[in-house]
């Protein structure tokens, strides 16, 4: 019998996880040895930084002896202590530790750095030693680190010598105060952290931005009994420590300060009281919302502003109708400041406030409203439908603009029999722009053109031509069968609307309609039309080369007329290709297109033949054949700045007269011997035995004639 219990899923990933970190730890130590035997050769010293960087990651105790040699040497120190300060173990620090006791200078700094990120509260004794030091680099690098450690020595000691130190080291003494205060914060002590930054902001001759540092924590630290020192710095006369001010109001615990400042904002002057109300918008949760909506009401222009602008924060429906009075007052800044506002005004019931406030609104109210409507997408068609009956033109006209940003798919045939059959007939203008609007938001593009096309069945003649612009911006597959059988129509209005639609699709989808039209079109003018839209779609967007040449010939087999065959040419050079230089070649063979196919062949030629094409036996179609091509010399540039240029024309130049460069243009395959001047390449070769030489004005295509 099977004595053998199977393994649980849990067991089977532990074994799992197990396996892989045997195999993490084995790399990571073979990685680990290989950086260390770096360091014990004899590699230059910017392979050996590479090694340290490595080790800082793959490190371990192993690594310590190795690096703690570094610590002496001053191109490889710092990256030494990069990994030393990574290394999760006592003989790291302790390797740190013992270099401060032996450097000097700068090489002294950077392990007292070290030992204050680590805080090793083993070094604290050093480093109050340190701070006694002549160097005022090496004694403020041991104020900072002390402070890094915080315990209690260190933070008797900094305290002392906040009073004592030079002048020089103060600042180093104070930013270390605060980094023990910090901490004591952090840990809970609230008393310890403000009598250490009271100390800092009342210490003298420090600069402003260890009182301003002093004065925030201080602040903080006394929760809810710093807001008077919170609201004396608001009142500083000092520019930073009112800014300071307004930075620490907006991380300020609680509740009672925002009472505070809804009380300061009305006393003081109103370029504070607008940063003031910024400051206040920026605590949502308690901000006093009254205060801001009354700052908003009446007062200076500029605090009303700033009061506004903060309404888009921490506004509600509250403050709907008195945002609606500054939106409709005289003030143009202060009306277009609200109606931006109310544009964006926060609130789950605010929509539905301003749907409420609709049918009473009067006056200038209304209009604000309807846009408002607009403006948020707000789902009230009814309502505003019922505008369009009102003789106001302006009226009417923010009604269908509302409705252009706000009716479905289902209402969508409220706005078309606005645009086909307005009852004022001055809106038929606007009804398009919104019907436009609203088709061109809808998610299901075919449902919409489904319901224009339906209508542009029915439409009068005036309105078709609308209709059609306003599917081609819907696009997809049933606009694009409209547009085509608009084309076709027997309607010259239609006809000519939808090849002048069709000509500027923006999908290739529109190639096999946009053909058909080219030969079976009821005009001329519009098969010409229809074909240089599809000469369009092959020119501009991206299709693997064969695919495009079979559009090309397909439009040069569509039409006898020079022009729209040029245009084919000009496509082929625009994408060169091997089949493209097929068609181009047989182009040559039309007599009237000959010099220009010939020429276009050549230039496709030139491009494809430096991608292993054998075009050859093509080239032989436009008067080029094989030849026994050798270059004996060629330079490029202009007076005396000439570069000699012969190895790398040798090196493009094979079988035929024809030359391609590596790069787009001479100077990006030769560099520019001459900057800013006019240039040419001059080759001397011999063919077919025969000698030559030819010159090239600058990015020519390079042809080179048979020696007579």
């Amino acid at each position: 019998m099977n004595m053998l219990r199977p393994l649980s899923l849990a067991m089977i990933l532990l074994a799992g996880l197990s396996a892989f970190s045997t195999n993490s730890a084995h790399a990571a130590n073979e990685i680990e040895q290989a950086q260390l035997a770096i360091l014990r050769s004899q590699a230059p010293a910017s392979e050996k930084a590479i090694a340290c960087k490595k080790l800082a990651i793959y490190g371990s105790t192993d690594a310590v002896g190795e690096l703690a040699k570094l610590l002496p040497n001053p191109q490889l120190s710092s990256w030494a202590r990069i990994a030393l300060e990574a290394i999760p173990d006592e003989a790291a620090t302790e390797a740190l530790r013992n270099a401060a006791g032996s450097l000097q200078g700068r090489l002294l700094v950077g392990m007292i750095n070290s030992l204050g990120i680590r805080r090793d509260e083993k070094s604290v004794d050093l480093l109050i030693a340190k701070l006694q030091d002549n160097d005022v680099e090496v004694a403020s690098a041991a104020a900072v680190a002390l402070g890094h450690i915080g315990n209690a020595t260190a933070t008797k000691s900094l305290q002392t010598a906040l009073n004592t130190a030079p002048a020089k080291v103060r600042s180093a003494v104070a930013e270390g105060c605060i980094l023990c205060a910090e901490r004591a914060h952090q840990a809970g002590d609230a008393t310890a952290a403000t009598e250490l930054y009271d100390q800092v902001r009342q210490a003298e001759d420090l600069p402003l931005q260890r009182v301003i540092e002093g004065t925030r924590g201080a602040i903080l630290a006394r929760g809810q009994k710093g807001i008077p020192l919170l609201m004396e710095a608001l009142r500083s006369d000092n520019k930073k420590l009112f800014q300071l001010a307004l930075g620490t109001i907006r991380e300020f615990p609680g509740s009672g300060i925002d009472q505070a400042l809804a009380e300061e904002v009305v006393q003081v002057a109103p370029a504070r009281a607008s940063l003031v109300i910024q400051a206040m918008a920026d605590r949502p949760t308690t901000v006093v919302l009254d205060a801001i909506r009354q700052a908003a009401e009446q007062g200076d222009p500029q605090v009303r502003l700033s009061a506004i602008d903060a309404l888009k924060k921490v506004g509600d429906d509250s403050c709907l109708k008195t945002l609606l009075q500054i939106a409709v007052a005289k003030d143009a800044e202060l009306a277009q400041a609200a109606r931006e506002t109310l544009a964006v005004l926060p609130g789950k019931r605010v929509n539905q406030e301003i749907v409420l406030l609709l049918p009473t609104a009067q006056g200038s109210s209304y209009p604000v409203l309807l846009q408002l409507i607009g403006q948020r997408r707000i789902d009230a068609v009814d309502d505003v439908v019922r505008a369009l009956d009102r003789p106001d033109a302006t009226i009417r006209k923010t009604a269908l603009r509302a409705l252009g940003e706000t009716v479905s798919l289902e209402r969508l045939p409220v706005l078309i029999s606005q645009a086909v059959a307005p009852k004022y007939p001055a809106d038929s203008a606007t009804a398009y722009q919104a019907l436009k609007a609203a088709s061109v938001r809808m998610p299901d593009r075919e449902a919409c053109a489904e319901k224009l096309s339906v209508a542009l069945r029915r439409a009068p003649a005036a309105s078709k031509v609308g209709l059609l612009e306003i599917l081609s911006e819907v696009g997809g597959t049933q606009a694009l069968s409209t547009l085509a059988a608009s084309a076709k129509s027997r309607d010259p209005q239609l006809q000519d609307a939808g090849s002048r639609l069709l000509g500027k699709w923006n999908s290739i989808d529109a190639a096999p309609v946009l053909l058909d039209l080219a030969k079976t079109g009821p005009a001329e003018k519009y098969r010409i039309r229809a074909l240089r839209g599809y000469i369009g779609l092959a020119r501009k967007f991206a299709m693997p080369d064969q695919q495009r040449t079979a559009m090309c010939r397909n439009a040069w087999n569509s039409t006898n007329r020079t022009a729209e065959r040029k245009l084919v040419l000009d496509v082929l050079k625009l994408h060169p290709s091997a089949s493209g230089l097929k068609l181009a070649v047989d182009a040559a063979k039309t007599p009237a297109l000959k010099s220009d196919a010939s020429a276009a062949a050549l230039v496709i030629a030139q491009k494809v033949v430096g991608k292993g094409k054998d075009i050859s036996g093509l080239l032989s179609g436009v008067g080029l054949e094989r030849v026994k091509l050798e270059i004996i010399k060629a330079e490029y540039g202009a007076g005396s700045n000439v570069k000699d240029v012969t190895a790398l024309v040798r090196k493009q130049a094979g079988t035929l007269p024809l030359i391609s460069l590596s790069a787009a243009n001479y100077n990006g395959a030769f560099g520019d011997p001459a900057p800013g001047m006019v240039k040419k390449l001059t080759i001397q070769y011999r063919m077919n035995g025969k000698a030559g030489q030819a010159s090239f004005a600058e990015n020519a295509l390079i042809i080179l004639p048979m020696p007579k």
